[in-house]
């Protein structure tokens, strides 16, 4: 039996404070990473960098290296993809219709934690001097659209081909109207960038006028897309932008659009639209491809909507 005077000694269970510790540490770095993240953003965004890589590339690259030193029990790359994938969780539903920003850009930032996170993992060097040859790596692939030297072209040209059930007279006749915006418009394109309201003007005569009005993003009021009949002849129509104050200038700049009818039969004819725009996020080898098949997606629509009678 034990005596009120017996030394007795209690080892203590330091399982649940070092547990409590690293969870608090853990989370000191992730809102750390918003933190900055969140700075970094507003400060690309205030210098008017807001759609180059160094908001695509540049921001994944500081959360990454400020990820890969949180103490963490695994690995590098599970801690920065499990930190970005939170951030990119939290910040969604706090930009509105910015969401579709995040929903392409988030493969961008996973792709360039799991490249910073396996070379980390990887690498038997000083870990520091790893996380230095790395921010050196990326740095000129965080620059473009900053540096006119290290930009790719931004011009580029999609078309569409159809097979429509009409004469070239019926085509050329469709083009000569209002534009459509009654047609619903392809799923990607519903996805959240700006839609059609309104549409105004008609004929094929030089300079005769389109207008068409777009809902505004992200807090911007609606814009106009205005565009001229530049050329026109038997089989052929160019339409040539002249101002563009819609949202769309977040994502392309629209050049022109060519119109190519040919008949193949007396109720057959062959309708190609070629959009020509320029790029406007960076970096080339990641947004390129998601803009072609956008536009690509509307040349479709336009050839549906306004070169096809309407019944």
């Amino acid at each position: 039996m034990l005596k009120p005077d017996d030394d007795i000694t209690i080892p203590k269970d330091t399982s649940l404070s070092r547990v409590n510790s690293a969870q608090w540490m853990i989370a000191a770095f992730l809102f750390t990473a918003l933190v900055l993240g969140a700075l970094f953003y507003w400060m690309v965004r205030g210098a008017g960098f807001g759609h180059t890589s160094l908001m695509f590339v540049g921001i994944p690259v500081v959360l990454a290296i400020i990820l890969v030193l949180a103490p963490t029990p695994g690995s590098a790359t599970g801690s920065i993809l499990r930190g970005m994938t939170l951030a990119l969780l939290i910040v969604a539903p706090l930009v509105g219709e910015g969401y579709l920003c995040i929903l392409l850009a988030s493969p961008l930032f996973l792709i360039v934690g799991l490249v910073v996170g396996a070379l980390v993992d990887s690498s038997r060097a000083d870990r520091s001097s790893t996380l230095s040859c790395i921010a050196i790596v990326f740095l000129p692939l965080s620059l473009e659209g900053v540096i006119p030297q290290l930009t790719h072209n931004r011009t580029q040209s999609v078309e569409a081909t159809q097979m429509v059930n009409a004469s070239a007279a019926q085509i050329e006749a469709a083009l000569a109207q209002s534009p459509n915006i009654t047609t619903a418009l392809p799923l990607f394109l519903r996805a959240g960038f700006p839609r059609p309201l309104e549409a105004r003007g008609s004929g094929l005569a030089l300079d005769s006028l389109r207008t068409i009005h777009f809902s505004g993003a992200e807090g911007d009021p609606p814009g106009d897309l205005v565009m001229r009949v530049a050329a026109a002849k038997t089989g052929y129509v160019r339409f040539e932008t002249i101002s563009d104050s819609s949202k769309l200038l977040q994502w392309v700049r629209w050049r022109s659009s060519e119109v190519i009818y040919t008949p193949i039969d007396p109720t057959h004819t062959a309708v190609t639209w070629r959009i020509s725009f320029d790029r406007q996020l960076d970096p080339y080898w990641y947004f390129g491809p998601w803009e072609q098949f956008a536009v690509g997606q509307a040349a479709n629509y336009l050839i549906t909507a306004n070169a096809t009678p309407r019944r």
